[in-house]
């Protein structure tokens, strides 16, 4: 595509480039200069404690030589199950130092579930939340790195904490778990600086490996490198136009695990030279609490999270006119949440595009009059789109009609990890990236979603796979097939199951919800679950999950 093909540059915000500048250097140079200039400022508040840029790069080199001490090399897999807190910042940056690759995971993930990816990466060292350690011991491993959180809070929180008293006791055991076995995090930055002359990596080679269930519901490492990450940061930085660099206060509310979390903190937040509000968790108390010390200026989420800071901000008059760049993402943001928002807050709340395999964001609206809600919005500088016949992805369609939708631009990733089976289904020649996603595209170039081509769920801004719902609900005794689908009721979609069960067996919901807690993350478990005699299917014996969604719906909107 040239340039005057792409209508919907003239929809930017006025100074937005039409093209980044592609970057020549890795992630390490990115955070390394923000250590050079950010000195004194904070670059991580954690409950009041703060981290400054030049004590952030102090304990990224000593993590980073402990690591290297305990063998990590070039190219080795280093795997992170941690949730947003100080040390995960340090983590991820000492890890990409020695050139190894960052693998993403879930603290909420089970056992079942992480060793399934673990056997996919094969990572021997691992930096743990002590929390989880329990569920990866029995792994293969080398060496397991135990996180404790409280090591990142103020000492007089630390010493509440350590006090034995009712729920004050509840909230440390909630954030800390005594490990056996295990190296503490301490004594990784115990160590000396690393050597500034130890190799670096380039900005060609693999930052992280961030996995992404599939229509299968197998694990696929998406493989992403230093030029996609640094390039959809670098992105970023184009849309959020006005942001100042060293001015910003952005909140971590979004998980770091995941892609969007990680670009808007660990590689943007740290680009643009922010303090990065870290929380564990979404409270919307725990949130506002900071709000008075720390004002927000970026507050990235999703819709309920939106919905509920709002809403809590008002009952208790504190003012949120602070936040001026506010991104949605993972479903759909509607009017009513936008209303609310912009009635309280410093700016326009406007809703993004991506998925993992474009690190994560490939489109967003304005930030500027011409946004319009409802719509994904435009392609991001230097990206490019095109909407194709679902069947015949080489044929593009007429604009207004409804297709799949497909990406080029620098963020689009490497390929999954050694799966060259589903990375031909996915990158299509010349680097596009099938999107999974049906759009419609208007005359100004805003995109709209209508329909998904992989039946992916999106609860709370996790994506679910139907099939490996469907997997564990088929291993109850009772139950003799399931169909799994998203129901919208109203504040975002819920995983719920129609099951067919075994002759002479009734339902137990709670029964089969406690039997799937134990193989599937919470988020994952069905929410509502409606007995059927039998399931919809294809000739050739394959359930069809829209006609069973339709079957099941009239119980489900009752």
């Amino acid at each position: 595509m040239t340039h005057n093909a792409k209508p919907w540059t003239v929809h930017y915000q006025p100074g937005v480039p039409v093209e980044i500048e592609m970057p020549s250097d890795s992630l390490i140079e990115l955070v390394e200069t923000a250590v050079t200039e950010g000195r004194d400022r904070p670059a991580m508040t954690f409950f009041g404690r703060e981290t400054t840029y030049t004590s952030l790069g102090e304990q990224i080199a000593s993590a980073a030589e402990g690591l290297r001490r305990l063998g990590v090399k070039p190219g080795d897999r280093v795997a992170l199950i941690l949730p947003n807190c100080p040390q995960h910042v340090v983590a991820f940056y000492a890890v990409l130092r020695l050139g190894a690759i960052v693998v993403e995971h879930n603290p909420l993930y089970t056992k079942r579930e992480l060793r399934a990816q673990f056997e996919d990466h094969g990572a021997r060292v691992v930096i743990a939340w002590d929390k989880t350690v329990e569920k990866i011991q029995s792994f293969d491993l080398d060496t397991i790195i135990a996180v404790n959180l409280l090591d990142e809070f103020p000492p007089l929180k630390r010493l509440a904490l350590s006090l034995p008293i009712g729920s004050i006791r509840e909230k440390r055991d909630a954030l800390t778990t005594a490990t056996t076995g295990t190296m503490p995090w301490k004594e990784l930055l115990a160590n000396s600086p690393i050597a500034p002359d130890h190799p670096r990596p380039t900005v060609d080679d693999i930052a992280v490996i961030q996995y992404t269930s599939g229509t299968t519901g197998d694990p696929k490492g998406a493989v992403l490198s230093h030029r996609n990450l640094y390039a959809n940061a670098r992105q970023g930085e184009a849309w959020m136009l006005d942001a100042e660099k060293g001015k910003e206060i952005s909140y971590a509310l979004l998980p770091m695990f995941h892609a969007f979390g990680m670009t808007l903190y660990l590689t943007f937040g740290i680009l643009k030279q922010a303090n990065l509000v870290l929380f564990p968790r979404f409270d919307a108390d725990m949130v506002l609490d900071e709000v008075k010390k720390y004002p927000p200026t970026i507050y990235c989420a999703v819709p309920p999270i939106y919905r509920r800071t709002a809403e809590r901000a008002s009952e208790r008059g504190i003012s949120l006119t602070s936040a001026v760049y506010c991104i949605s993402g993972a479903m759909k943001l509607t009017d009513d949440i936008v209303e609310l928002w912009e009635s309280q807050s410093g700016g326009l709340l406007v809703e993004g595009y991506g998925m993992t395999e474009s690190s994560p964001v490939a489109l967003g609206n304005p930030f500027h009059p011409s946004r319009r809600t409802g719509t994904i919005g435009i392609p991001f500088p230097s990206t490019d789109m095109k909407v194709v016949d679902i069947e015949d992805p080489s044929r593009e369609v007429a604009q207004g009609e409804s297709g799949e939708l497909l990406l080029h631009g620098p963020q689009v990733f490497q390929g999954y990890w050694e799966n060259e089976e589903e990375t031909a289904k996915t990158l299509l020649p010349g680097g596009w990236l099938r999107t999974g996603d049906i759009v419609t595209v208007d005359e100004a170039g805003f995109a709209t979603i209508v329909d998904r081509v992989r039946e992916l769920i999106i609860t709370g801004g996790f994506n679910v796979a139907p099939s490996e719902v469907e997997r564990i609900l088929a291993k109850h005794p009772s139950i003799e097939e399931a169909a799994v689908v998203g129901y919208d009721s109203g504040s975002g979609e819920e995983v719920v199951a129609a099951v067919v069960m075994t002759k002479g067996e009734t339902l137990d919901t709670d029964e089969v919800r406690s039997f799937c807690r134990q193989y599937l993350a919470r988020y994952k478990v069905p929410r509502r679950i409606v007995p059927v005699d039998e399931l919809p299917k294809s000739m050739l014996g394959k359930v069809l999950r829209k006609e069973a969604k339709a079957k099941i719906e009239p119980y489900l909107s009752r």
